[in-house]
């Protein structure tokens, strides 16, 4: 085991059901923010915008309201909102929603103070890799789901409609100065949407549990995450008001945002990105269901870490396991139980010819996750991959 780690996180986490009622009594960055949210309605319809802007009156803070992230936020939305948050004086961050919000705050972040656009900074596909000139706006997130973990770290995944490309964006002085995780506000999310995003901060933590830069911190703490999600996600799909489960998943998502600090995820989230930078209508946690098993599996074949999928299936419900092929088992049966086991790429518009494409895609833009998986993987057997998932 490597025991050799680097962990510098200067969020403030603040965990817990009924935590969102203090944020009015933290130090806020700024005195004017902008406050971010999707173009949906939920944030709205359950009160929970309302109650957000309430805290921020009681701690004495302008704001200026920005309506516009969608799913799969696409770069034009993060020039517009940074265009908002200048015109607006704006001089930090309130980033309320899901992963499509957190994600983007990063992004809107560092153009609401820097020149040019957000492509000139993107490392990756047709991304010049340019250095941020000046600092980004500080940063406060307030989740309404489980996902992305992006509460507490300093990343985002922006698409480029234009070039087909969907790339994480980050660097670590964009990292949020204040986190609030409340479980009370995602009691609303819908049962789809609770299933993929929490199959999504199940696999951050699987990934880094099969990367080849796993270490003895990452690895006991996303072991931890992986055994909250397994056991109390079908609850949390079954009946949202469950707080409990709602809270278990929660931190299963938020400690997953940690594990990616300590250890990247691989390929696994490579190729799903490559899948919504040409179908922008699947859901990212859907995309990575669909590729789960056979991901898997192609690492299991190759014996490349038998060992850590033991210990994952263990977590996952069966104590007993002594075969990397459990893993597989309990996998399975967690999306038989979360009703996403019957997942179609052709339902979201994909053909068995585009194989080669998606993962060419996936490592011109976002190669560094290949280079985490436990052993090599050519573009003709990333292509093997999707063709084994389609369906």
């Amino acid at each position: 085991m490597n025991m050799n780690f680097n962990f510098n996180n200067p969020t403030n986490l603040i965990f817990g059901a009924g935590s969102l009622n203090e944020l009015s009594n933290q130090k806020m960055p700024g005195k004017k923010a902008l406050l971010l949210i999707s173009n949906g309605k939920s944030v709205k319809t359950y009160g929970t915008l309302d109650r957000v802007q309430e805290q921020l009156k009681k701690a004495y803070v302008d704001y200026v309201v920005c309506d516009n992230i969608h799913e799969n936020p696409s770069k034009e939305v993060v020039m517009e909102a940074a265009a908002i948050a200048k015109e607006n004086a704006c001089d930090f961050i309130v980033a309320l929603g899901g992963g499509a919000v957190l994600d983007s705050a990063v992004a809107v972040s560092a153009m609401a103070t820097n020149p040019g656009d957000l492509w000139d900074y993107v490392n990756g596909g047709t991304g010049k890799g340019l250095p941020l000139v000046n600092s980004g706006l500080p940063i406060v997130t307030i989740a309404t789901s489980s996902g992305t973990g992006s509460e507490i770290n300093c990343w985002g995944v922006i698409s480029n409609h234009q070039t087909n490309e969907k790339i994480g964006f980050g660097y670590p002085e964009l990292v949020p100065v204040l986190a609030i995780v409340d479980p009370e506000l995602m009691k609303t999310v819908p049962p789809k949407y609770t299933a993929y995003q929490g199959f999504d901060a199940l696999f951050h933590n699987t990934e880094v549990m099969i990367s080849n830069g796993v270490n003895i911190l990452s690895e006991t703490i996303a072991l931890s995450a992986i055994e909250y999600i397994t056991k109390y996600l079908p609850r949390a799909v079954a009946n949202g008001d469950d707080l409990e489960a709602r809270e278990a998943v929660a931190y299963g998502s938020t400690i997953a945002g940690i594990t990616m600090q300590l250890t990247c995820t691989t390929a696994q989230h490579s190729m799903e990105h490559a899948m919504s930078a040409y179908h922008h209508n699947l859901p990212h946690g859907a995309g990575l269901i669909m590729i789960s098993k056979a991901f898997a599996e192609f690492f299991i074949e190759k014996h490349a870490c038998d060992e850590q999928f033991i210990k994952m299936a263990k977590a996952m419900g069966i104590p007993n396991a002594d075969k990397p092929e459990d893993f597989i088992t309990a996998l399975v049966q967690l999306q038989k139980d979360c009703g996403v086991d019957d997942l179609k790429m052709s339902d979201y518009g994909f053909s068995p010819d585009e194989s080669m494409t998606l993962a060419v895609n996936a490592r011109e833009t976002m190669g560094g996750l290949f280079l985490a998986n436990p052993c090599p993987m050519s573009d003709k057997e990333c292509a093997g991959i999707f063709d084994k998932s389609y369906r």
